[in-house]
């Protein structure tokens, strides 16, 4: 979820307006509903940096119902949010978790969660030699396996007929050909085969869900639990905080369409490579 290589000028792809939406007049879209994206959302791991501020963000711009998942089942306080209570190691949470939402399926879904160092306070690898068989199952368990369960059951409620966005925070650091580094095995490891879930899905689910979007999203170095231990030394303005993340990450899934789906896009909306 953070890999330090923030660019001090981002492209703001999500900024520029598709040319066929200026085909024809009855292709503008009814303004009356611009700014209304999403009218209902769910974030799995709420009670983190990023995930609690994109879901007060999500409040503050509008958003009517804003279902926030944790461990503990908190919620921050406002009339548009449904706490729930879920656990990443445990399919039966997410299943009936996904099941609450059925009838009424929201229009953006959002895993938030994931780990760099563990709980007992070991960090990311620096060599092979320090590989061990369970930790890396712990970093798997977290940051692929638990985003994949909760798209196998949050994605066969979603509208075949409209537009939605499935997402889940990954990590440049995932990314096979833009690695030039190495180190931090299980991290690298886990976000890869995230992102290669996420295009799976994708590809599975564009066969019957045309107007889908699922993606995956770098929000760079941000201020939080997870990044604290590896924000010594960073240049100055590469350190955001999770307000800003929510901010540029919202704006980034408000312009994504089908054609984007099984991508992996940063905060900037610049595609981050395979």
């Amino acid at each position: 979820m953070c890999d330090f290589t923030i660019s001090q000028s981002p492209s703001h792809r999500y900024a520029s307006p598709k040319p066929e939406l200026f085909a024809v007049s009855l292709a503008l879209p009814d303004m009356d509903e611009v700014g209304k994206w999403p009218r209902s959302a769910a974030i799995f791991g709420a009670s983190g940096g990023i995930g609690r501020a994109i879901a007060e963000t999500l409040a503050a711009r509008g958003c009517e119902i804003v279902h926030v998942g944790s461990r503990s089942g908190s919620a921050p306080e406002g009339a548009a949010f449904r706490p729930f209570t879920f656990d990443l190691t445990d399919e039966n949470s997410i299943a009936e978790t996904a099941r609450s939402m059925k009838n009424a399926p929201p229009e953006l879904v959002l895993v938030a969660s994931g780990v760099l160092t563990l709980s007992d306070g070991t960090g990311p690898e620096r060599t092979y030699k320090r590989l061990d068989p369970e930790k890396m199952a712990q970093v798997f368990a977290i940051n692929t396996i638990g985003p994949a369960i909760i798209a196998k059951h949050m994605l066969a409620f979603m509208p075949r007929d409209r537009r939605f966005v499935f997402a889940a925070l990954s990590a440049r650091v995932g990314s096979i050909s833009d690695n030039g580094l190495g180190g931090w095995h299980s991290y690298r490891a886990s976000k890869a085969a995230l992102n290669m879930l996420l295009r799976n899905f994708a590809l599975e689910t564009g066969r019957t869900h045309k107007q889908g979007v699922i993606v995956g999203l770098h929000p760079g170095t941000v201020d939080t639990q997870l990044s604290e231990p590896f924000q010594t030394n960073l240049p100055e303005g590469q350190l955001t905080t999770p307000d800003e993340a929510a901010a540029m990450l919202l704006d980034v899934m408000s312009g994504l369409d089908a054609d984007d789906s099984g991508k992996v896009f940063d905060f900037a909306g610049k595609e981050v490579p395979a």
